[in-house]
Formats: structure tokens, sequence, C-alpha cells
């Protein structure tokens, strides 16, 4: 018997009354483009990305739920003025759940998908290459380069440290990172090459049963002996990166203990009288009394976001180069010594949200290091100019000196002795010239790391997932253990 084609049926019979039972649900937006390779190109020491068109999607976060969508891109998203998005809702370049939006006043609700398509410029990253410092079948154990964000997010998509790796290894390759390190942050970090292995060290993160420990570079002269900081954090504003020490913010608690201070050079003393013209603060004081700096080991306990950073400012002495935490033209001359009341908290967002668009993200050190003019005046910030095919304004590129900060994800190890990875100090982190002082990685005899063992403390994750609060049995061996320490209310 011959086979004959049959008519095709309809996927959906209509129903008597011509209605069909169920509506197909509307389509997502994808990526209109998609280059492969990523088109990358070197250029002054940096990795740029030619501009592409590209669609943002992303699922309704928790805090945007019930608030209207204009308000969710305005206060959100700080790459563009809030003209500029609604003038997207309105042409339909952002869409809701793969539809146009009809106001831009619409709500935005649990599970809704926006996406939002546009011409990506993505901002410079460093040119230096991801250190690979253990490999096997299961995991690469890398030294993250400062200056480059482990994700896609923002306005980073191939300036990362996922697209990088696969740009390296190829397009099917999926690099599954095990923890996470913030885009100025140095060092070690774990990335798995397949889901069982990840999912295995991702759980030895989130269990603490694997130790941490960071090395980091901050103004003046820190006291001696080891500093306990256990403040709350809050985050005041996502858009902003700014999170503060806030008595209603989440418990974080950091062990500091210094290990170097290299007072001012006579050359640094002299240089102090040589300030450029403008760069002074409110009332006339140089932008910043020279006072040498710190090399500190940090053992954070919690695993807060910023945790280091913050607790650093609160104690007086932040982290040298960081555009945030230590900038006067954001937090005066005390660099918010002390500080945890919110009254002066939208004076510190305006001021903040100025700098890399009117003004140069200009932290302390770039002063106490004697950059030249031409050094510190090369940073990211509007240029005037806007691109020719999208119209968006466009940005310089950044200096060298704002790629990343002095802070370094120095060693990971397992409390078992099943493995342990370290990397060498930071160039930062060595000697200056003519002075003595610490060339080498630290031996695990060191005091700090003995009494951290006896006080049954375990270390949190700069920049990583909230970890669970420290139990009642470790805060009270803290407590115990208070007389052989600087308190922080001492410190402040």
């Amino acid at each position: 018997m011959a086979l004959v084609p049959s008519a095709p049926r309809d996927k959906y019979p209509p129903l008597p009354d011509d209605t069909f039972p169920w509506k197909e649900p509307p389509a997502v937006a994808i990526t209109p483009c998609d280059p492969w390779p990523p088109p990358y190109y070197l250029e002054d020491g940096l990795r740029k990305v030619t501009p592409y068109h590209f669609t943002y999607n992303t699922y309704c976060k928790q805090r945007w739920r019930g608030r209207e969508i204009l308000d969710i891109f305005a206060s959100e998203f700080r790459d563009r003025p809030a003209e500029y998005y609604e003038q997207a809702i309105v042409e339909g370049r952002v869409v809701l759940n793969g539809q146009p939006v009809p106001s831009t006043k619409t709500i935005v609700n649990n599970g809704d998908m926006i996406s939002h398509t546009l011409h990506r410029h993505e901002p410079p990253c460093t040119a230096k290459s991801i250190g690979i410092v253990h490999e096997d079948d299961d995991l690469i154990v890398i030294d993250k380069p400062a200056g480059m964000p482990v994700h896609p997010a923002g306005r980073y998509n191939f300036n990362s440290i996922i697209e990088i790796m696969r740009a390296d290894r190829g397009y099917g390759w999926n690099p599954l990172p095990c923890n996470r390190l913030d885009r100025l942050t140095s060092g070690i970090m774990f990335i798995g090459k397949h889901k069982q292995a990840a999912e295995v060290m991702s759980a030895q993160i989130r269990q603490r049963t694997v130790k941490k420990e960071y090395i980091t570079r901050v103004v003046g002269e820190f006291p001696e002996g080891e500093v306990v900081c256990e403040k709350p954090i809050l985050q005041i504003s996502p858009k902003l990166g700014l999170n503060r020490v806030r008595a209603n913010g989440k418990e974080a608690l950091t062990v500091f203990k210094r290990l170097a201070y290299y007072p001012p050079t006579a050359r640094d003393r002299t240089s102090q009288q040589e300030e450029l013209p403008g760069e002074t603060d409110a009332q006339g004081q140089p932008w910043k009394k020279l006072q040498g700096y710190s090399i500190v080991r940090c053992f954070p306990v919690t695993g807060r976001t910023h945790q280091l950073r913050v607790h650093l400012q609160f104690l007086g002495h932040p982290i040298s180069n960081d555009p945030i935490y230590a900038n006067q033209r954001v937090f005066g001359p005390s660099l918010g010594r002390g500080h945890s009341e919110s009254e002066n908290d939208e004076d510190i967002m305006s001021r903040l949200s100025r700098m890399g668009k009117e003004e140069v993200a200009d932290a302390v050190a770039y002063h106490d290091e004697m950059v030249e003019a031409y050094e510190k005046r090369k940073a990211e910030r509007m240029t005037g100019e806007n691109c020719k095919v999208c119209d968006t304004p466009l940005y310089s590129d950044p200096g060298v000196h704002e790629l990343g900060i002095y802070l370094h994800a120095r060693r990971y190890r397992c409390e078992e002795g099943k493995w342990d990875y370290e990397t060498g100090l930071p160039d930062w982190a060595l000697p200056p010239p003519g002075y003595e002082g610490l060339a080498e990685s630290m031996k695990e005899s060191d005091p700090l790391a003995v009494d951290l063992k006896q006080l049954g403390l375990e270390d949190g994750e700069e920049g990583g997932k909230d970890a669970e609060p420290m139990n009642g049995s470790a805060k009270a061996q803290l407590d115990a253990a208070s007389d052989t320490r600087t308190a922080v209310s001492s410190v402040v």
C-alpha cells in the first residue's frame, strides 16, 4: 500500500466556538547580535571591546517588585540618565515579558522578564592575563587580576573573567566560578570545569571549611597587634555600590593584623608642599596629611559585600587607593572614620554619584604616592562626546591607577589540610625603596592564625554571599580574648 502525506494538524484544535484553549506565551527578547569571537583588542595596557548591539534579559529582583519600571531603571542603573531610559521604554527598546511596555509607570511584578536592547559600550579592563595557580581535571585555581569583574554584569560583558576564559578555551566551554571577588580586588578564585566540581567546592566555601586570607595596604599607621572590628554593615545604595557601618545592618566581623608600617620619606614630606591648584578641601587644608601607609593582613569571619573596605574605613585606615571609601571629595578629611549614623547619607551619595562623571574618582593614594598630574587626570569620566550610532555619552579610558585597589585574596586553604593555594605578595605590598620589611609569604606559625584557631573563628569572603551569623560559642570565646587584642572602640 502506498504511503501518502497526511494533512497538517492544528497545534491546538479549535473548540466549538472557535476559541483556543490556551494562549501562546510571548516571545522573550534574545540577543540580536552575539559576536564571536568577542571583538577584543589591546591598547595602552587595556583590554577593550568594540561596541556592539546587545539585549539585556533579567528577571524581576525582589527589591523591584511592585515598583514602576522607569523608577527601577532610574534608581538602579548609573550608566545612562533617566531621560534615556524613559525614551527607550516609549520607543520599545525596553519590553516586559516580550511585549511593549504600555507606560513608564507600568508596575513590575515577581516573575516578570525585563529586556533592554541597546548599543553596548563596555568599559576597558586590564590587559593583564589571568594567572593559573593550579589546574586539574575538575578545577582551575586562578590569580584574578584587579580591575576585571567575575561575571557579566552592569556595563561589563565580554570584559569579565568568565567570558575571557571562554574566549581563550572555546565557545562551548562553560567556566563555573565557585567564589567571587569584587571587580577591583585581585587574588585566588576557583573555577569549576564541570557542574559537580563546582558544586563540591562551592559547598565547602558555604560551610566555612575553607580558610581565607587577604592582604591590603591602608592609609596611615595601623595599630599593632590583632584588631577586631565587629560592626554591622548595611547596603546604602546598590546603584553606587555604597555600603556603610549601620546599627540596623547585617552582622559582620573581621580580624586584622598589621604586617608592616612605612612612614613617609623626606621626599614625600617635601612633595606635600607641592599641592596642585584646587586640590584642597572646603577648609583650605591639604587633601591628605601624609602619614605613610601600612600593610595589613585580613581575616573576614563573615562575608558581607565590601566588608573589608567598610571596616577599614570605619577604623580610620581605608584602603589607600579605594575610589569610594578613601575619597576625600566624598567623605571629607576624616574619610568617614567612626561614622555610623545616616544623617549625611544623601550628601555622600550625591557627591559619590559625580565621581567618574563630572569629577575624577580621586583616592588619597594618588596624593601620597606623588602620581604625576597628567596621570591623575587620565581617569575615566564623561568626555562630552556622544556615540554616532546610539548617541550615548562616551567615557574616557580609565587610568592604570583606577583598575584595582590594594586588596588581594592571597591564600585559600582547606581546614582539613587537603589542599592549600596561595600567591606571592603583590608588588604594592613589598617594601618601598630604602625600607626593609616583609618580602616573602607569611608562615603558618603566624600568631594570628594560631589565635584564630583557638577562638574557633571561621573566615568569610569579601564580596561574597551573606554568611551565617557567628554562633554564640564563638562570640563568647572572642569576648573572653578581648583583653589581649585592640578593641574597635579604642581605635576609633
